[in-house]
């Protein structure tokens, strides 16, 4: 594959300042807690992010708006110059630098920052195919996860059912390699602000403002490459 050349478009626009911290939650997919204290200077945000990553109302369980500034700007949803050479509407996930790529026509891609497995042995390496998505969807641990985790998720071992307080988030897409669950997704998270960090189980975490977006653009059957 291509070596990656990511500039971010940073069109002039008005600029304003977020305020007020987003609900955190904590994540059946994480490691623990983390510290979530605001930084000091103040970021001003331009418009089109702000209202990215405002509060969703238009959803069966409303997403809370996030304080985009705790997380820092290269993992902001953006549009970027691409030079991989894979065809458009490829996934191209690199883990080493935190970032989800939708390639778009033209030498672009839609680029997003992710959360990737705390260990390097969890992450998914190669190519899968989404085979399914899913909107608010059902999560279940996987039986590794209650062995390695068994406090952690053995509460939780018949699964929770959609809503905020679920580690998928409002979406989920499947990855699928030969016609066999891989039991990796792509998918939100209930932790926001560890975006860009190594905390997941495996699963590549997206900002749920951000999957929303991401589950919108593709289609069952999109190839999603995974690299390190």
């Amino acid at each position: 594959m291509a070596t990656l050349v990511a500039r971010p478009v940073l069109t002039t626009r008005r600029l304003f300042l977020i305020g007020g911290a987003a609900l955190a939650l904590s994540a059946c997919s994480s490691t623990g807690k983390r510290d979530l204290t605001a930084r000091t200077n103040v970021i001003q945000v331009d418009e089109p992010w702000a209202s990215y990553y405002s509060m969703k109302t238009d959803e069966p369980f409303p997403v809370p708006g996030i304080d985009i500034r705790k997380i820092p700007q290269q993992f902001w949803r953006q549009e970027v110059d691409y030079a991989g050479n894979e065809k458009p509407g490829t996934i191209v996930v690199n883990t080493s630098e935190r970032f989800l790529y939708l390639v778009q026509p033209g030498g672009r891609a839609m680029r997003y920052g992710v959360g990737v497995g705390r260990e390097e042995g969890l992450n998914f390496r190669g190519s899968a195919v989404i085979a399914r998505k899913a909107e608010w969807p059902r999560w279940t641990p996987t039986a590794n996860m209650i062995k390695t985790q068994p406090e952690r998720y053995g509460p939780v071992a018949a699964g929770l059912e959609p809503g905020l307080k679920n580690p998928l988030g409002p979406r989920a897409l499947y990855l699928y390699r030969n016609g066999k669950d891989t039991h990796f997704r792509l998918h939100g998270t209930l932790e926001p602000y560890t975006i860009g960090q190594s905390v997941s189980s495996g699963c590549i975490r997206l900002i749920n403002q951000d999957i929303i977006d991401l589950y919108s653009r593709v289609s069952t059957g999109t190839r999603v490459i995974v690299t390190g």
